[in-house]
């Protein structure tokens, strides 16, 4: 995630200072060494890993989005496309990376227990926990449960599981450099982040993450569109969503947001709808 390093560094010391921590303290709190914070806070890590500022976040009662978001510089819209779009958010499960259906085959495979039975199990809690009202922990104790199984890891399962889908991750990476961008997903907690560090999502500039898990509203409610147009900070009339469900894409366009589906079965055609859009710019 592209950042100005001595931004961040400031931004840091000064929400620590907000906080009342010392770096000490919060090193312990965040389980980093003195050495790395110090070097941090003064800009000379050009790249802290995100696992770092993900800790570093969670000891400062933040999240990532706000604490990079905070402290990146803010970047003007380059771009408008003919109909006015400035700001492009993208799904991520079944648009930046292959749905993990995989993961179930894979779950069957080790446990023993029936594919439809870890299917149904899985999203008879999946909008709890997207919600952030049922922890990853007990999500994984109520599926070790169900399957009657010693150990259950959902976390490793879908990260083993999803693989990117390139031709629309390039064409994030592409827009990235004309237009603002961000993240809006249906997602468990940690899960972005991980896929940031794994590479299995662009480890680019995010203008906004919309994580479900964090702001406690999933799609198609309205209030996760709400507050994607407050963090877009840009009229609805000028955010495109791109999205694999069609009862995202509706919610959206009903509080006046561009949308487009985008269909993992026909990615060419899906592509190139999305390229012709985007490369008509005022």
């Amino acid at each position: 995630m592209a950042m100005d390093e001595k931004g961040l560094g400031k931004h840091l010391q000064a929400a620590r200072q907000k906080a009342g921590l010392t770096q000490q303290q919060l090193c312990q709190q965040a389980n980093l060494s003195f050495s790395t914070l110090t070097k941090i806070e003064r800009g000379a890590i050009r790249a802290p890993s995100i696992f770092t500022i993900q800790a570093i976040a969670g000891a400062l009662g933040t999240n990532l989005d706000e604490l990079i978001g905070a402290a990146t510089p803010e970047r003007r819209n380059l771009l408008k496309t003919k109909s006015g779009v400035s700001f492009i958010y993208f799904d991520i499960n079944g648009s930046l990376v292959h749905f993990f259906q995989r993961a179930f085959t894979n779950i069957a495979q080790e446990t023993g227990a029936p594919a439809d039975v870890i299917e149904s199990t899985y999203w008879h809690f999946n909008d709890e926990v997207c919600r952030g009202t049922m922890s990853l922990q007990d999500y994984d104790q109520a599926m070790k449960e169900r399957l009657q199984v010693d150990n259950f890891d959902w976390k490793r399962y879908y990260l083993d599981a999803v693989e990117p889908i390139e031709p629309l991750q390039e064409l994030l990476r592409w827009a990235s450099e004309r237009y603002r961008v961000g993240l809006l997903t249906n997602i468990m907690p940690g899960f972005v982040s991980a896929m940031l560090s794994s590479g299995k999502l662009p480890n680019i500039h995010y203008d906004a993450i919309v994580d479900s898990s964090e702001v406690g509203t999933i799609k198609p409610d309205p209030k996760i569109y709400e507050i994607a147009t407050e963090r877009a900070a840009v009229p609805p009339e000028e955010i495109l969503l791109i999205d694999d469900t069609r009862a995202n894409l509706v919610a959206a366009s009903q509080l006046g947001w561009h949308v487009s589906l985008f269909d993992d079965y026909q990615q060419d055609d899906s592509i190139a709808k999305l390229r012709a859009t985007l490369e008509s710019a005022e």
